[in-house]
């Protein structure tokens, strides 16, 4: 076998490769043909991971604040009537941003309202709206963190399909959609499993229920649809919710009073200890008790200057709380550790540049 690092063992060379961190990875894998198979290898990732020297991080489509004209040599930012929205990275260990490069061929952009989906070190990005025509899109777009490239997926089977639920499952490698609305905004029961490994879309059975503007978490083993409203309630957002049982192939009753009130679940999220969390209407962070009550606990209270336009997203033990105090004002974030009950979470305030704050449309969190 040919050595990683001339005139060291192995081992020792690959204790000196798994400490690389993950924005260095393009670079280490242009370096020669056996530095790039051991990044490829499910050996490397295992190694850093128990080394704990994976991180997570958080993926956001993040409006792009205008540069506003200036005197002086220093940025100044402002908020854009019309922002194009771009992918943003957050490291809560070192509380570095970054963006990686932006795909290919979309000069406004990421499309507004797309979907984020993180499975392995791949990131997928899912649907949307074209930022000029408002037409719904069919495209889905993954990031490649350890090539540091984007690549294009199959396109979604139609309809073509807007504000519908989605979320990933780490095990299977698949990006699960459900609902939404069609062109002719007709709410939708239909649902779909895109295979990222192999490229490919597969149908699944239909819900229960049409909905539209629903919220998407995969928990346990099953896909949750959360909330949304058939095409007649136009608004009037269902308390209820099913789930689509994998190893069976079905989805499960359709339960009742899943939600406290009857809103749009935009700030629902899996959390990594399994259970739900969301923003409640009265600026609590609430969890689903995982005893089968289907009683929801208030966990933390959000911070006054982040109840606007609130967005949530999980790691572990961890939430990071995304939102604004005033529409149309910057956002700020905050991260906690989850307590067991409301008041044991403690928010920290995040540093946020001021190029960092524009208002953020969808997020999710991977470990690379």
């Amino acid at each position: 076998m040919d050595e990683l690092i001339a005139g060291l063992p192995n081992d020792i060379a690959q204790e000196c490769l798994i400490r690389v961190p993950y924005d260095g990875f393009p670079t280490v894998r242009s370096v020669c043909r056996r530095w790039k198979q051991e990044l490829q290898s499910s050996q490397f990732h295992s190694l850093r991971k128990t080394a704990g020297l994976t991180r997570p991080v958080i993926a956001l489509a993040q409006a792009e604040p205008a540069l506003a004209p200036t005197a002086g040599p220093a940025k100044k930012y402002t908020a854009s009537a019309s922002p194009s929205y771009r992918l943003v990275l957050f490291e809560p260990v070192t509380g570095a941003w970054s963006c990686p490069p932006p795909i290919p061929g979309l000069l406004r952009g990421l499309p507004l309202f797309c979907h984020l989906a993180a499975v392995g070190r791949e990131l997928v990005v899912v649907g949307g709206c074209d930022p000029e025509t408002w037409a719904a899109s069919d495209e889905v777009h993954i990031y490649d963190f350890e090539a540091g490239v984007w690549r294009r997926g199959a396109r979604m089977p139609g309809p073509r399909r807007s504000f519908f639920a989605c979320a990933a499952s780490e095990e299977l490698r698949a990006v699960f959609v459900a609902g939404g609305h069609d062109e002719e905004k007709n709410a939708l029961r239909s649902a779909m499993a895109y295979d990222v490994v192999a490229n490919a879309w597969a149908p699944l059975p239909d819900m229960a229920q049409e909905r539209d503007e629903c919220r998407g978490a995969f928990l346990r083993g099953a896909f949750h649809v959360v909330g949304g409203y058939p095409t007649e309630a136009q608004g009037r957002f269902s308390r209820s919710a099913e789930a689509f049982h994998v190893a069976s192939r079905r989805w499960g009753p359709v339960e009742e009073d899943k939600l406290e009130v009857g809103t749009c679940p935009r700030a629902c999220v899996a959390g990594g200890d399994g259970r739900l969390y969301m923003c409640g209407p009265r600026g609590d962070v609430a969890a689903l008790s995982d005893d089968g009550s289907g009683a929801w606990r208030a966990v933390a209270e959000a911070p006054e200057t982040a109840r606007v336009a609130p967005l949530l997203v999980a790691w572990e033990r961890s939430l990071m709380l995304i939102g604004s105090e005033k529409h149309g004002g910057g956002h700020v974030g905050y991260v906690g550790e989850v307590g067991a009950g409301k008041g044991a979470t403690t928010w920290k305030r995040v540093a946020m540049p001021e190029e960092f704050s524009g208002h953020v449309q969808a997020g999710c969190s991977m470990e690379i």
